[in-house]
């Protein structure tokens, strides 16, 4: 045999080792390597939702030891992007990236919602939750909780609240309130929070809810003034701030959330991948300071307790939203 023909032959049998090797592999194994993670993220670039997953991709990566980059699909909710994820293959490397209207709230208020959140996606970790503040105008006759519902109470369908939008989780969160709190109030929906919050500035409105993250900064120039956070607990970005159950508005805990999801049927190893990876993730020092400066709270919880509480919530948007109208 020829010096040529014996090098020849040891590649042939390198070559024959190699793709014997990865055969052997199994399915998910062979699709996801060390190819990339896409995060689907259903809302536009800039927003809250997107910038979060931004923060947290390169975090997610390291941890995989494979590349993970954010890809927006906006429309409809984040319901245009759930979608995407649930017609995708269960070795697919596609994960939904969701915040929670997109889960709770987004199938009682939207006609053309094509997938089930509760049936057709695997739930694979829990990444934060937040709450919305009520904020008034500085120059309203009611300075705290109480007197803006003995106010209420005095003078139905005289206070005005702000959302952005029709069947928006502040929206919602004002609705449930008002049915808390025994008052009736008027919804003004905005194109978004921005514009809702300046007449809430100028006082062409009384008040609002907002996401603590969006809002901070307006507490904090003294543009707006600060009522309540809706969920059960104070939020660490207003320690100094109670809660709606705290001032006596029972059965209140509103909240939001960012989890992760996969398509029904994800396999089970790849699945596991991904919850430990983040788990592993929502413990870095410099990613927990950057989000709980925002108003969030880290929540490292398991997959079910993602499953759980998105049909609690579930359940709560379907009371709240029955007999509604949503154009």
């Amino acid at each position: 045999m020829t010096k040529t023909s014996s090098t020849q032959r040891r590649l042939l049998m390198a070559l024959l080792g190699a793709v014997c090797t990865t055969s052997a592999l199994p399915v998910w194994a062979q699709s996801t390597g060390n190819n990339t993670v896409k995060l689907i993220v259903g809302y536009a670039p800039g927003g809250p939702v997107d910038s979060s997953a931004r923060v947290f991709a390169p975090v997610l990566s390291r941890e995989l030891g494979q590349p993970v980059i954010v890809e927006n699909r906006p429309g409809a909710g984040g319901a245009v992007a759930g979608n995407t994820v649930v017609k995708s293959a269960a070795n697919s490397l596609e994960i939904f990236y969701a915040a929670s209207p997109t889960m709770t709230i987004s199938p009682h208020v939207l006609k053309a919602m094509a997938f089930d959140p509760l049936k057709d996606m695997t739930p694979l970790a829990t990444i934060l939750s937040y709450a919305n503040v009520l904020v008034i105008n500085q120059n309203q006759p009611f300075k705290t909780l109480p007197e803006l519902v003995a106010f209420g109470r005095a003078n139905p369908g005289k206070l005005a609240y702000g959302s952005a939008g029709m069947g928006a989780s502040n929206h919602l969160s004002g609705e449930l309130f008002a049915r808390r709190a025994g008052i009736t109030m008027t919804h003004v929906p905005y194109k978004g929070n921005a514009p809702a919050m300046t007449d809430v500035m100028g006082g062409q409105i009384q008040m609002m809810f907002d996401i603590v993250g969006g809002a901070k900064a307006h507490i904090d120039s003294g543009k707006v003034r600060p009522l309540a956070v809706t969920s059960k607990e104070r939020n660490p970005a207003l320690p100094q701030l109670p809660s709606m159950t705290e001032l006596g508005i029972r059965d209140y805990d509103v909240g939001g959330w960012y989890g992760l999801y996969g398509p029904l049927g994800m396999n089970a190893e790849f699945s596991q991948k991904i919850t430990s990876a983040t788990a592993r993730a929502l413990q870095d020092p410099e990613l927990n300071k950057r989000w709980v400066d925002q108003g969030y709270v880290i929540w490292n919880a398991k997959p079910a307790d993602l499953a759980d509480r998105m049909r609690r919530e579930h359940a709560l948007w379907a009371e709240v939203t029955k007999g509604m109208t949503f154009e």
